[in-house]
């Protein structure tokens, strides 16, 4: 296990150095990024665009906005405790909204029960809206998911969900907010 995490650790270390990349860190599900299809600051549709109206703030601001508890998980990717979130069991019927930006995320449409204690969704309500990186925090690598528009970190993707999409979007309540419907 050491030994995987010193090889993650130096595969890390050497792709932030050698990379020339230029493209954002996260990239939003399902879209490939392009330099000649990206739209210019004057055509760009905030509705399909989550960097059209970008959110970016400092640490000393989100402070300002979020509980210690929200900032620890949405702005330092912390999780909470399962079964202790505010949403793990909700069944109402709304949108869920990023907690630091207001955007749309995820329908009660597609939560369903998963068992594992946080929301759980098979799919995203809007394409384009939540971001994907890989995460290499615990040893292995996991896809974290996050907020396109102001990289609020909402949890993990997993392919163990339901159909359609075979996908578990594993969501912290804290990063959500539920708008009913």
């Amino acid at each position: 296990m050491k030994q995987l995490k010193l090889c993650a650790l130096a595969l890390l270390i050497t792709a932030c150095t050698t990379s020339t990349d230029t493209t954002p860190q996260h990239q939003a599900t399902g879209q490939a990024e392009s330099s000649t299809s990206r739209p210019t600051e004057s055509t760009a549709n905030p509705a399909t665009d989550p960097t059209a109206d970008r959110v970016e703030k400092t640490d000393a601001e989100w402070r300002q906005q979020l509980s210690d508890e929200q900032f620890r998980i949405t702005r330092k990717a912390g999780t909470e405790r399962a079964f202790s979130g505010e949403y793990w069991n909700e069944k109402r019927a709304g949108s869920y909204l990023c907690r630091c930006c207001d955007y749309e995320l995820f329908h009660s449409e597609s939560k369903y029960k998963s068992g594992t204690g946080w929301p759980s969704f098979w799919e995203p309500s809007v394409k384009g809206h939540v971001a994907e990186d890989s995460d290499y925090s615990i040893g292995g690598v996991r896809t974290e998911v996050l907020c396109a528009r102001c990289d609020a970190h909402l949890g993990h993707v997993f392919t163990d969900g339901p159909e359609p999409t075979g996908l578990r979007y594993c969501i912290n309540s804290a990063s959500l907010v539920l708008r009913e419907d």
